[in-house]
């Protein structure tokens, strides 16, 4: 019992450094130069593509009710885990 809890919570900050990984070098790669884009539909589904992809990445896979099973996270799943803005939106407010 005490190492299930202990993995879990090591589990967790995993996620916490890689999500502090993702939002002080990942996003500002990504986000160079976004001043002077301009973004058309299909370069706004790939960034949101690419964003969800590396929240997948980062948050892993989900135990479904039948043991043993596990499913990708859906993309509301995801925005409900990560509660920080969008790239969409961060790119729109500069």
């Amino acid at each position: 019992m005490f190492v299930a809890v202990q993995c879990r919570m090591l589990c967790v900050s995993y996620r916490n450094i890689k999500t502090k990984i993702h939002r002080t070098i990942i996003l500002p790669v990504v986000l160079c130069g976004c001043e002077t884009w301009s973004l058309t539909l299909r370069e706004e589904h790939r960034l949101r593509v690419l964003e969800n992809r590396v929240m997948r990445r980062i948050f892993g896979p989900k135990g479904d009710e039948v043991p043993g099973e596990w499913r990708k996270l859906h993309n509301e799943e995801l925005n409900d885990l990560y509660c920080s803005s969008n790239v969409i939106r961060v790119i729109k407010s500069r």
